[in-house]
Protein backbone atom coordinates (compact mmCIF):
# COMPACT_ATOMS: atom_id res chain seq x y z
CA UNK A 1 0.00 0.00 0.00
CA UNK A 2 1.77 3.33 -0.42
CA UNK A 3 2.26 6.09 2.00
CA UNK A 4 0.02 9.08 1.01
CA UNK A 5 1.98 11.24 3.08
CA UNK A 6 4.74 10.54 1.56
CA UNK A 7 7.40 13.62 -0.15
CA UNK A 8 8.91 13.82 -2.93
CA UNK A 9 11.40 16.64 -2.21
CA UNK A 10 13.63 15.31 0.28
CA UNK A 11 15.38 18.42 0.99
CA UNK A 12 12.02 19.12 2.92
CA UNK A 13 12.51 16.73 6.08
CA UNK A 14 15.65 18.39 6.75
CA UNK A 15 13.92 22.25 6.50
CA UNK A 16 11.24 20.55 8.78
CA UNK A 17 13.77 19.63 11.63
CA UNK A 18 15.22 22.80 11.14
CA UNK A 19 11.76 24.45 11.98
CA UNK A 20 10.84 22.10 14.76
CA UNK A 21 14.51 22.94 16.31
CA UNK A 22 13.89 26.92 15.86
CA UNK A 23 10.33 25.91 17.71
CA UNK A 24 11.23 23.79 20.73
CA UNK A 25 11.28 27.10 23.16
CA UNK A 26 8.56 28.65 21.47
CA UNK A 27 6.27 25.76 21.49
CA UNK A 28 6.86 25.67 25.55
CA UNK A 29 5.79 28.81 26.15
CA UNK A 30 2.39 28.25 24.13
CA UNK A 31 2.22 25.20 26.71
CA UNK A 32 1.79 27.15 29.54
CA UNK A 33 -0.74 29.76 27.67
CA UNK A 34 -3.00 26.34 27.01
CA UNK A 35 -2.52 25.37 30.80
CA UNK A 36 -3.59 28.55 32.33
CA UNK A 37 -6.80 28.56 29.61
CA UNK A 38 -7.69 25.11 29.93
CA UNK A 39 -7.94 25.21 33.89
CA UNK A 40 -10.22 28.75 33.00
CA UNK A 41 -12.63 26.80 32.09
CA UNK A 42 -11.99 23.53 34.12
CA UNK A 43 -12.80 26.03 36.49
CA UNK A 44 -15.62 27.77 35.00
CA UNK A 45 -17.11 23.91 34.20
CA UNK A 46 -16.73 22.82 38.43
CA UNK A 47 -18.19 26.41 39.59
CA UNK A 48 -20.94 26.15 37.99
CA UNK A 49 -21.51 22.38 38.83
CA UNK A 50 -22.01 21.31 35.20
CA UNK A 51 -23.64 17.57 35.41
CA UNK A 52 -24.94 14.55 32.89
CA UNK A 53 -28.54 16.23 33.20
CA UNK A 54 -27.51 19.73 31.31
CA UNK A 55 -27.19 17.01 28.33
CA UNK A 56 -30.62 16.46 28.06
CA UNK A 57 -32.23 17.22 25.02
CA UNK A 58 -35.06 19.75 24.95
CA UNK A 59 -37.58 20.03 21.80
CA UNK A 60 -40.23 22.41 20.57
CA UNK A 61 -40.27 25.88 22.54
CA UNK A 62 -37.36 24.64 24.66
CA UNK A 63 -38.68 26.23 28.05
CA UNK A 64 -36.39 25.57 30.97
CA UNK A 65 -33.68 23.92 28.95
CA UNK A 66 -31.02 23.97 31.80
CA UNK A 67 -27.77 22.67 29.93
CA UNK A 68 -28.50 25.54 27.24
CA UNK A 69 -28.77 27.86 30.22
CA UNK A 70 -25.79 26.60 32.41
CA UNK A 71 -23.54 26.62 29.45
CA UNK A 72 -24.19 30.39 28.82
CA UNK A 73 -23.06 30.86 32.39
CA UNK A 74 -19.42 28.73 31.60
CA UNK A 75 -19.05 30.49 28.28
CA UNK A 76 -19.24 34.09 30.54
CA UNK A 77 -17.55 33.17 33.29
CA UNK A 78 -14.63 31.82 31.29
CA UNK A 79 -15.03 35.10 28.99
CA UNK A 80 -15.11 37.40 32.10
CA UNK A 81 -18.44 38.57 30.59
CA UNK A 82 -21.39 38.99 32.75
CA UNK A 83 -23.60 37.49 30.32
CA UNK A 84 -23.46 34.87 26.98
CA UNK A 85 -25.44 33.22 24.78
CA UNK A 86 -23.62 30.14 22.89
CA UNK A 87 -26.54 28.55 20.16
CA UNK A 88 -25.90 26.03 17.90
CA UNK A 89 -29.05 27.97 15.62
CA UNK A 90 -26.39 30.27 15.19
CA UNK A 91 -25.24 29.07 10.99
CA UNK A 92 -21.75 31.03 11.39
CA UNK A 93 -19.74 33.37 12.84
CA UNK A 94 -21.26 36.31 10.20
CA UNK A 95 -24.84 35.60 11.94
CA UNK A 96 -23.42 36.07 15.26
CA UNK A 97 -22.08 39.31 14.50
CA UNK A 98 -25.14 39.86 12.65
CA UNK A 99 -27.67 39.45 15.37
CA UNK A 100 -25.15 41.55 17.72
CA UNK A 101 -25.24 44.46 15.30
CA UNK A 102 -28.55 44.35 14.63
CA UNK A 103 -29.60 43.63 18.35
CA UNK A 104 -27.53 46.86 19.64
CA UNK A 105 -27.76 49.59 16.92
CA UNK A 106 -31.28 51.64 16.07
CA UNK A 107 -31.83 53.64 13.62
CA UNK A 108 -29.89 56.69 13.08
CA UNK A 109 -26.94 55.12 14.97
CA UNK A 110 -23.57 55.10 13.56
CA UNK A 111 -20.93 52.22 13.63
CA UNK A 112 -17.40 53.02 13.60
CA UNK A 113 -14.63 50.74 12.21
CA UNK A 114 -11.47 51.77 13.44
CA UNK A 115 -9.92 48.32 11.92
CA UNK A 116 -10.28 49.59 8.68
CA UNK A 117 -12.79 47.86 6.20
CA UNK A 118 -14.06 44.46 7.94
CA UNK A 119 -14.17 41.45 6.94
CA UNK A 120 -15.85 40.39 3.31
CA UNK A 121 -18.82 38.80 4.55
CA UNK A 122 -19.87 41.95 6.98
CA UNK A 123 -19.57 44.06 4.17
CA UNK A 124 -22.50 43.17 3.00
CA UNK A 125 -24.49 43.35 6.41
CA UNK A 126 -23.09 46.79 6.71
CA UNK A 127 -24.09 47.53 3.32
CA UNK A 128 -20.93 48.75 1.98
CA UNK A 129 -20.99 47.02 -0.98
CA UNK A 130 -23.55 47.81 -3.68
CA UNK A 131 -25.71 44.42 -3.70
CA UNK A 132 -29.25 43.90 -4.94
CA UNK A 133 -30.16 41.68 -1.47
CA UNK A 134 -32.03 43.59 1.09
CA UNK A 135 -31.48 43.81 5.16
CA UNK A 136 -28.67 45.78 5.65
CA UNK A 137 -28.06 47.98 8.50
CA UNK A 138 -27.78 50.87 5.17
CA UNK A 139 -31.44 49.38 4.28
CA UNK A 140 -32.23 50.14 8.00
CA UNK A 141 -30.73 53.87 8.29
CA UNK A 142 -28.06 53.02 10.27
CA UNK A 143 -24.49 54.71 9.31
CA UNK A 144 -21.24 53.52 8.89
CA UNK A 145 -17.65 54.91 8.93
CA UNK A 146 -14.36 53.87 9.54
CA UNK A 147 -10.84 54.81 10.23
CA UNK A 148 -8.35 53.51 8.15
CA UNK A 149 -5.22 51.68 9.90
CA UNK A 150 -2.12 53.24 9.53
CA UNK A 151 1.01 52.07 6.95
CA UNK A 152 1.84 49.87 9.04
CA UNK A 153 -1.43 47.74 9.84
CA UNK A 154 -1.89 48.95 13.30
CA UNK A 155 -4.46 50.93 14.39
CA UNK A 156 -4.76 55.08 14.56
CA UNK A 157 -5.82 55.42 17.99
CA UNK A 158 -5.11 58.83 17.82
CA UNK A 159 -7.91 59.55 14.75
CA UNK A 160 -10.41 57.68 17.12
CA UNK A 161 -11.45 60.58 19.70
CA UNK A 162 -12.20 63.14 16.65
CA UNK A 163 -14.25 60.81 14.83
CA UNK A 164 -16.27 59.80 18.04
CA UNK A 165 -19.34 62.38 16.97
CA UNK A 166 -22.49 62.12 18.75
CA UNK A 167 -24.14 60.05 16.33
CA UNK A 168 -21.82 56.94 17.24
CA UNK A 169 -23.08 54.08 18.98
CA UNK A 170 -20.68 51.58 18.47
CA UNK A 171 -16.70 51.23 18.17
CA UNK A 172 -15.98 48.05 16.17
CA UNK A 173 -13.34 45.98 16.08
CA UNK A 174 -12.17 43.53 14.02
CA UNK A 175 -9.37 41.62 15.96
CA UNK A 176 -8.29 38.83 13.49
CA UNK A 177 -6.35 40.18 10.15
CA UNK A 178 -9.25 38.30 7.75
CA UNK A 179 -7.57 38.50 4.04
CA UNK A 180 -5.18 41.17 4.83
CA UNK A 181 -1.55 41.23 6.02
CA UNK A 182 -2.23 43.62 8.76
CA UNK A 183 -1.39 42.18 12.31
CA UNK A 184 -3.97 40.84 14.49
CA UNK A 185 -5.02 42.70 17.42
CA UNK A 186 -3.94 42.09 20.80
CA UNK A 187 -5.83 42.47 23.94
CA UNK A 188 -3.81 45.17 25.40
CA UNK A 189 -4.32 46.87 21.94
CA UNK A 190 -8.14 46.47 22.05
CA UNK A 191 -7.73 47.84 26.00
CA UNK A 192 -6.17 50.80 24.43
CA UNK A 193 -8.68 51.23 21.90
CA UNK A 194 -12.00 51.42 24.33
CA UNK A 195 -9.98 53.49 26.58
CA UNK A 196 -9.50 55.98 23.67
CA UNK A 197 -13.41 56.01 23.52
CA UNK A 198 -14.48 56.12 26.52
CA UNK A 199 -12.56 59.14 27.31
CA UNK A 200 -14.44 60.90 24.85
CA UNK A 201 -17.49 58.82 25.68
CA UNK A 202 -17.85 56.89 28.17
CA UNK A 203 -21.45 54.98 26.64
CA UNK A 204 -20.06 54.32 23.35
CA UNK A 205 -20.31 50.32 22.75
CA UNK A 206 -17.10 48.87 22.08
CA UNK A 207 -17.65 45.55 19.92
CA UNK A 208 -15.05 43.16 19.16
CA UNK A 209 -15.31 40.65 15.81
CA UNK A 210 -13.68 37.77 18.01
CA UNK A 211 -13.41 35.34 15.34
CA UNK A 212 -9.99 32.73 15.16
CA UNK A 213 -8.95 34.94 18.30
CA UNK A 214 -10.24 33.08 21.56
CA UNK A 215 -7.97 31.47 23.69
CA UNK A 216 -4.76 32.61 21.51
CA UNK A 217 -3.80 34.87 24.78
CA UNK A 218 -4.73 34.61 28.92
CA UNK A 219 -7.11 36.70 28.51
CA UNK A 220 -10.42 37.57 25.67
CA UNK A 221 -11.31 41.52 24.78
CA UNK A 222 -14.58 41.06 27.10
CA UNK A 223 -12.28 41.39 30.07
CA UNK A 224 -10.47 44.35 28.42
CA UNK A 225 -12.56 46.63 27.93
CA UNK A 226 -14.94 45.88 25.54
CA UNK A 227 -18.91 45.92 25.78
CA UNK A 228 -19.78 43.18 23.31
CA UNK A 229 -18.17 40.46 21.04
CA UNK A 230 -19.09 37.62 18.99
CA UNK A 231 -17.36 34.46 17.67
CA UNK A 232 -18.08 30.84 16.05
CA UNK A 233 -18.56 27.34 17.31
CA UNK A 234 -16.53 26.29 14.03
CA UNK A 235 -13.66 27.97 15.10
CA UNK A 236 -11.59 27.99 18.22
CA UNK A 237 -14.45 27.72 21.28
CA UNK A 238 -16.10 24.85 19.63
CA UNK A 239 -13.13 22.71 20.05
CA UNK A 240 -13.49 20.88 16.71
CA UNK A 241 -16.30 18.60 18.29
CA UNK A 242 -19.33 21.50 18.00
CA UNK A 243 -20.88 20.59 14.59
CA UNK A 244 -22.32 24.68 13.97
CA UNK A 245 -23.48 27.51 16.08
CA UNK A 246 -21.75 30.52 17.73
CA UNK A 247 -21.49 32.54 20.64
CA UNK A 248 -22.04 36.74 21.97
CA UNK A 249 -20.74 37.60 25.04
CA UNK A 250 -20.23 40.68 27.07
CA UNK A 251 -22.15 43.44 29.30
CA UNK A 252 -26.22 41.52 30.41
CA UNK A 253 -28.35 44.38 28.98
CA UNK A 254 -26.55 43.92 25.37
CA UNK A 255 -26.49 40.60 25.42
CA UNK A 256 -30.13 40.49 26.70
CA UNK A 257 -31.12 43.15 23.47
CA UNK A 258 -29.29 40.37 21.36
CA UNK A 259 -31.47 37.39 22.59
CA UNK A 260 -34.48 39.46 21.37
CA UNK A 261 -32.56 39.77 17.60
CA UNK A 262 -31.90 35.84 17.84
CA UNK A 263 -35.40 35.05 18.53
CA UNK A 264 -38.31 37.22 19.34
CA UNK A 265 -38.86 40.70 21.54
CA UNK A 266 -40.24 39.86 24.78
CA UNK A 267 -39.53 35.81 24.60
CA UNK A 268 -35.55 35.79 23.82
CA UNK A 269 -33.50 33.55 25.60
CA UNK A 270 -36.06 31.86 27.00
CA UNK A 271 -37.08 29.63 24.24
CA UNK A 272 -34.90 27.95 21.52
CA UNK A 273 -34.59 24.32 22.00
CA UNK A 274 -31.23 22.37 21.73
CA UNK A 275 -32.44 19.38 20.16
CA UNK A 276 -29.39 17.14 21.72
CA UNK A 277 -26.70 19.53 21.02
CA UNK A 278 -25.78 20.48 24.70
CA UNK A 279 -23.34 17.95 24.81
CA UNK A 280 -21.43 18.51 22.01
CA UNK A 281 -21.32 21.99 22.82
CA UNK A 282 -20.05 21.55 26.20
CA UNK A 283 -17.31 19.22 25.02
CA UNK A 284 -16.63 21.40 22.44
CA UNK A 285 -15.82 24.72 24.65
CA UNK A 286 -14.13 21.89 27.01
CA UNK A 287 -11.30 20.81 24.60
CA UNK A 288 -11.33 24.45 22.99
CA UNK A 289 -7.53 25.56 25.10
CA UNK A 290 -5.85 22.19 23.86
CA UNK A 291 -7.38 22.26 20.20
CA UNK A 292 -6.16 26.25 19.98
CA UNK A 293 -2.80 25.22 21.23
CA UNK A 294 -2.55 22.55 18.85
CA UNK A 295 -3.71 24.77 15.74
CA UNK A 296 -1.19 27.65 16.94
CA UNK A 297 1.63 24.86 16.96
CA UNK A 298 0.87 24.15 13.42
CA UNK A 299 0.65 27.63 12.44
CA UNK A 300 4.16 27.90 13.70
CA UNK A 301 5.65 25.46 12.18
CA UNK A 302 4.00 26.28 8.49
CA UNK A 303 5.74 29.72 9.53
CA UNK A 304 9.07 28.28 10.41
CA UNK A 305 9.25 25.95 7.19
CA UNK A 306 7.90 28.17 4.54
CA UNK A 307 10.50 31.05 5.59
CA UNK A 308 13.11 28.24 5.62
CA UNK A 309 11.82 27.92 1.99
CA UNK A 310 12.29 31.69 1.35
CA UNK A 311 8.81 32.52 1.46
CA UNK A 312 7.70 35.55 3.05
CA UNK A 313 5.08 34.98 6.05
CA UNK A 314 2.94 36.62 9.25
CA UNK A 315 3.84 36.45 11.74
CA UNK A 316 6.77 35.35 11.93
CA UNK A 317 7.32 31.96 13.69
CA UNK A 318 8.68 33.41 17.29
CA UNK A 319 6.17 36.63 17.05
CA UNK A 320 3.40 36.73 19.41
CA UNK A 321 0.11 35.70 18.36
CA UNK A 322 -3.04 36.58 18.94
CA UNK A 323 -5.28 34.78 16.14
CA UNK A 324 -4.71 31.08 14.70
CA UNK A 325 -4.07 32.63 10.88
CA UNK A 326 -0.71 31.95 9.39
CA UNK A 327 -0.30 33.85 6.00
CA UNK A 328 2.48 32.73 3.32
CA UNK A 329 2.81 35.33 0.55
CA UNK A 330 3.23 32.77 -2.31
CA UNK A 331 3.51 35.52 -4.97
CA UNK A 332 1.91 33.53 -7.83
CA UNK A 333 -2.01 32.32 -8.40
CA UNK A 334 -0.16 28.85 -9.29
CA UNK A 335 1.97 28.91 -5.78
CA UNK A 336 -1.24 29.91 -4.06
CA UNK A 337 -3.55 26.91 -5.39
CA UNK A 338 -0.80 24.24 -5.52
CA UNK A 339 -0.51 25.01 -1.35
CA UNK A 340 -4.33 24.26 -1.09
CA UNK A 341 -4.08 21.44 -3.32
CA UNK A 342 -1.08 19.98 -0.66
CA UNK A 343 -3.54 20.63 2.37
CA UNK A 344 -6.36 19.02 1.28
CA UNK A 345 -4.48 16.25 0.24
CA UNK A 346 -3.15 15.76 3.69
CA UNK A 347 -7.08 15.64 4.96
CA UNK A 348 -8.86 13.25 6.25
CA UNK A 349 -11.69 13.85 4.90
CA UNK A 350 -11.79 14.40 0.99
CA UNK A 351 -7.98 13.93 0.61
CA UNK A 352 -8.69 13.26 -3.25
CA UNK A 353 -10.83 16.53 -3.67
CA UNK A 354 -9.05 18.85 -5.69
CA UNK A 355 -9.39 22.54 -4.98
CA UNK A 356 -10.21 24.83 -7.50
CA UNK A 357 -10.90 29.14 -7.75
CA UNK A 358 -14.93 30.12 -7.65
CA UNK A 359 -17.20 32.54 -6.47
CA UNK A 360 -18.47 32.29 -3.20
CA UNK A 361 -21.22 34.43 -1.49
CA UNK A 362 -20.31 37.71 0.35
CA UNK A 363 -16.93 37.96 -1.24
CA UNK A 364 -15.54 40.05 -4.65
CA UNK A 365 -12.79 37.43 -5.74
CA UNK A 366 -12.76 33.91 -6.55
CA UNK A 367 -11.75 32.04 -3.67
CA UNK A 368 -10.23 29.16 -3.14
CA UNK A 369 -10.58 27.03 -0.53
CA UNK A 370 -8.72 23.77 1.02
CA UNK A 371 -10.63 22.12 4.23
CA UNK A 372 -11.06 18.21 4.47
CA UNK A 373 -12.71 18.70 7.66
CA UNK A 374 -14.97 16.30 9.63
CA UNK A 375 -17.22 19.26 10.09
CA UNK A 376 -18.08 21.35 6.60
CA UNK A 377 -16.09 24.66 7.10
CA UNK A 378 -14.46 24.74 10.13
CA UNK A 379 -11.29 26.39 10.10
CA UNK A 380 -10.24 25.45 13.71
CA UNK A 381 -9.34 21.84 11.46
CA UNK A 382 -6.54 22.04 8.98
CA UNK A 383 -7.30 24.29 6.20
CA UNK A 384 -6.49 26.67 3.95
CA UNK A 385 -8.45 29.23 1.77
CA UNK A 386 -7.58 33.07 -0.22
CA UNK A 387 -8.96 35.11 -2.66
CA UNK A 388 -7.27 35.38 -5.87
CA UNK A 389 -6.26 38.37 -6.17
CA UNK A 390 -2.47 40.23 -5.53
CA UNK A 391 -0.29 39.60 -3.65
CA UNK A 392 -1.71 35.82 -3.72
CA UNK A 393 -1.28 35.27 -0.21
CA UNK A 394 -2.31 32.24 1.21
CA UNK A 395 -4.07 31.97 4.71
CA UNK A 396 -3.97 28.74 6.68
CA UNK A 397 -5.98 28.21 9.85
CA UNK A 398 -6.58 25.26 12.17
CA UNK A 399 -5.63 21.52 13.05
CA UNK A 400 -7.17 19.34 15.73
CA UNK A 401 -3.74 18.29 16.40
CA UNK A 402 -0.13 19.01 15.56
CA UNK A 403 1.10 15.87 14.22
CA UNK A 404 -1.67 15.47 11.31
CA UNK A 405 -1.17 19.17 10.83
CA UNK A 406 2.26 18.87 10.51
CA UNK A 407 2.10 16.19 7.73
CA UNK A 408 -0.27 18.10 5.68
CA UNK A 409 1.98 21.42 5.85
CA UNK A 410 4.85 19.38 4.17
CA UNK A 411 2.46 18.12 1.63
CA UNK A 412 1.62 21.76 1.00
CA UNK A 413 5.45 22.52 0.89
CA UNK A 414 6.09 19.40 -1.66
CA UNK A 415 3.38 20.71 -3.82
CA UNK A 416 4.45 24.31 -4.15
CA UNK A 417 8.49 23.14 -4.14
CA UNK A 418 7.85 21.80 -8.00
CA UNK A 419 6.02 25.46 -8.77
CA UNK A 420 8.94 27.57 -10.67
CA UNK A 421 9.19 30.63 -9.08
CA UNK A 422 8.29 34.09 -9.73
Amino acid sequence: MRNPLEIKNSNLYELANRAEKKLAPVFAALDETVCRNQQKVLSAFINNNISDSHFSATTGYGYNDRGRDALDRVVADTFGAQDALIRHNFVCGTHALTVALFGVLRPGDTMLSVTGTPYDTIQSVIGITDSPKSGSLKEFGINYREIQLSNDGSVNIAAIPDALTEDVKMVYIQRSRGYTLRPSLTVAVIEEIAAAAKRRNPDVIVMVDNCYGEFVETDEPTQHGADLMAGSLIKNPGGGIAPTGGYIAGRSDLVEKCSYRLTTPGTGREVGCTMGHNRELFMGFFNAPHVTGEALKSAMFCSALFEEMGYEVSPKFDEPRTDIIQSVIMKTPEALSAFCRGIQSGAPIDSSAVPVPDDMPGYDSKVIMAAGAFTMGASIELSADAPLREPYAVWMQGGLNYHSAKAGILLAADCVSVIPAE
